[in-house]
């Protein structure tokens, strides 16, 4: 038996000014062949779920790419091209199942689907076939993908939490339909409603019930249903909340299963829009608090949705009320790691940081930040995360800085990160739970390390281009009516 397994990842924002070439998919770029199943063998993904199940069945393993990239602008054409070539030429030499970790909303320069796109190629390459995909709960579905796949499953959990377990159900149950064991029957639809990010958390209602739904469906007999509360910062026309249903050949209990959880999600539509406090309110509130750590959530510059990662604006706000014993994750910014390492640790200095790339897409320019401080800090930026998301991943920051203001040490890092995991603050000698105040740049996923370690969780509204107000973006792409878009969207 041959398996073909592969990754190719990325959440693409259209609102993004950072680029993604090639060299963005990885530490050092895509890793090929050999190296991908290296990578990600023993590894808590859904790449390294499908590897343990064909190892498990002692089957050939090709493993073509491993390519995954911090969320950005659309992907570079040739960098796509690079990838998806190489999966199809490995399964054009012929296989008994396809494998893939993919996202479910990737945009690339000229394709607004490209997960869509890669699974149409293989099917006309290989059309008896076998094929599973496992997405990101913000996956915007689409019919190419479904339509050219025999199963898709999705992430139940944000912070993804369970990568491994739904890859684990993808290919359990793509190896079972090869060996004759069910007869998969899948389904997809939508309705016409954009969930703001910071109301997608699985924790939290509305999703905690979607996803509840979707497990019950599961327990009484579904093979797969998955929830995606899509990704709206891909200004696409299919971007949105979907849901998949895949069951053992009974097609129309696919359908009511799909409905059924459907028409729950219109009827919370308003429990999915998000409401923002300014920073300046925001930041006050929590110097008020008298227990740490207290988190302030810069949400609207995280990376991991394709922000610049190097906005001031909450930092800023910290420093001018003069919050003390705060640790700050992460500004992006290479030149001012630079600067600091030619200036060494220990040395005093003045620099501007971050504000280096422009939003147009919002209407704003670069504004840097002057800040004084020592040199407390450099080092390669590298560890391995051990908490409950991406468990077993060696993580890259590129070298890493920190400078202590004596009342903020902040994080500087030449490669994006988000911080979900402790590691990237304890890798640096920051003690999370010693800190009177944490400022992280994310949305949800911070949960995943820190939930546990937190006392009190501010959300900041600063700038970026992850931002949660609709109004600030201009939607040009994505289907009209939808909702909150236009509060007259029917389903």
């Amino acid at each position: 038996m041959r398996v073909v397994i592969a990754m190719m990842k990325h959440e693409t924002n259209t609102f993004s000014p950072v680029p993604t070439p090639l060299e963005r998919f990885g530490k050092d770029g895509p890793a090929w062949g050999l190296d991908a199943l290296a990578a990600y063998a023993g590894t808590a993904t859904p790449m390294g779920a499908f590897i343990d199940l064909a190892r498990a069945e002692g089957a050939e393993i090709v493993t073509p790419v491993a390519a995954e990239a911090w969320p950005s602008g659309p992907v570079d054409d040739d960098a796509y091209a690079r990838l998806s070539d190489a999966i199809a030429e490995d399964v054009a030499k012929g296989c008994d199942l396809v494998l893939l970790d993919l996202h479910g909303a990737m945009v690339t320069e000229s394709h607004e689907d490209g997960e869509g796109e890669l699974v149409a190629r293989l099917r006309g390459l290989a059309p008896t076939t076998p094929i599973a995909v496992a997405l990101d709960l913000h996956g915007n579905l689409s019919d190419r993908i479904v339509d050219n796949a025999d199963v898709v499953t999705g992430f139940k959990t944000y912070p993804h939490t369970d990568m491994y377990e739904t890859g684990q159900q993808a290919g359990s149950i793509a190896f079972r339909a090869l060996k004759g064991g069910c007869r998969p029957a899948m389904v997809w639809g939508s309705r016409p409603m954009l969930p703001h990010i910071m109301r997608q958390g699985t924790a939290d209602a509305p999703m905690h019930e979607l996803i509840a739904a979707a497990r019950r469906a599961e327990e009484e007999g579904a093979l797969a249903v998955s929830v995606f509360g899509g990704f709206p910062h891909a200004d696409i026309r299919d971007a949105g909340l979907s849901v998949v249903a895949v069951t053992d050949g009974d097609h129309e209990a696919a359908i009511r299963i799909r409905d059924e959880i459907l028409d729950q999600a219109w009827s919370a539509r308003h429990d999915f829009v998000y409401r923002s406090e300014p920073a300046a309110a925001a930041v006050a509130r929590a110097a008020r608090l008298d227990q740490g750590p207290v988190l302030l959530l810069d949400h609207c510059d995280n990376c991991g949705s394709g922000g610049t990662q190097d906005v001031t604006a909450v930092l800023a706000e910290i420093l001018r009320q003069g919050l003390e014993d705060v640790a700050a994750f992460a500004l992006h910014d290479p030149a001012a790691v630079a600067a600091m390492a030619k200036a060494g640790v220990g040395a005093e200095v003045t620099l501007p940081l971050g504000g280096k790339l422009a939003m147009p897409s919002i209407g704003r320019a670069g504004e840097p930040l002057t800040v004084s401080g020592r040199v407390k800090l450099l080092c390669d930026g590298e560890f391995v995360i051990r908490g409950p998301m991406y468990t077993g991943v060696k993580v890259g920051m590129g070298r890493t800085a920190v400078l202590d203001t004596g009342k903020v040490e902040i994080v500087v890092i030449e490669r994006h990160h988000e911080p979900w995991d402790l590691g990237c603050l304890r890798s640096l000698g920051i003690e999370p739970t010693a800190k009177r105040f944490i400022m992280l740049k994310s949305r949800v996923h911070w949960r995943a390390g820190f939930w546990p370690v937190v006392r009190h969780v501010v959300e900041c509204a600063g700038v970026g281009v992850t931002t949660s107000d609709y109004s600030a973006l201009t939607f040009s792409r994505v289907r009209r009516p939808i909702f909150p878009l236009d509060s007259d969207a029917t389903p």
